[in-house]
């Protein structure tokens, strides 16, 4: 039943390439989003969940969850 109404739609393979290509797009930009980060953020994000309301810093050279 679904292969005859989606038949019935013209050009809907139109929209799989549509998704496809939508979906490597943010794939990639999340790559990129992520390759770009600073280390200082990323260490300060990582220990966020290990401290009680206080946001620490990272010093050069230590992790702030130690």
């Amino acid at each position: 039943m679904m292969r005859n109404v989606l038949s019935a739609i013209g050009g809907v393979e139109v929209y799989g390439i549509i998704s496809i290509c939508l979906f490597f797009l943010v794939f990639i930009g999340a790559l990129v989003w992520t390759a770009i980060q600073k280390k200082d953020f990323c260490k300060t994000m990582s220990a966020l969940p290990l401290h009680d309301g206080e946001v620490p810093v990272a010093q050069k050279g230590e992790t702030p969850n130690e």
